[in-house]
């Protein structure tokens, strides 16, 4: 990651939310969602809680994106980790973050193994253009 933007992300790694500007994977229009982010260590992670969601898909055919952060803005590429490994370790920055949502977080896991559910959620990483 280019050490200013890594700079500027620090300035607002705080924040709660970002708008993702993604597009669209059968027009190419771009498209806003407001959504959660963290920014663990060098790495930028944003969390899902449905893969299945349209931004999603657009984000997994065209990876270019765009992020605004309270101003700041960052242009990049994002990778849906495939390793379990790299998912887990994002979802737990992501957990840590938002840590006042963690007993719904923890509801979803305990009913997803329980068989009642299914884990639908899903980080990308944003790696910002230099």
């Amino acid at each position: 990651m280019e050490p200013n933007a890594l700079t500027r992300l620090k300035r607002v790694a705080g924040k709660q939310t970002t708008t993702l500007t993604h597009y669209g994977r059968k027009t190419g229009k771009p498209h806003d969602v407001t959504i959660w982010f963290v920014l663990d260590h060098d790495k930028f992670y944003i969390g899902t809680a449905s893969v299945n969601r349209q931004w999603v898909r657009n984000v997994q055919k065209t990876p270019k994106v765009r992020l605004s952060i309270t101003g700041e803005m960052f242009e990049g590429n994002a990778r849906f980790p495939t390793d379990r490994a790299e998912r887990e370790r994002a979802m737990a920055a992501i957990r840590r973050k938002y840590w006042r949502f963690r007993p719904l977080i923890a509801l979803g896991r305990i009913l997803t193994a329980m068989g009642l559910m299914r884990d639908n959620t899903g980080s990308f990483e944003v790696t910002l253009a230099a």
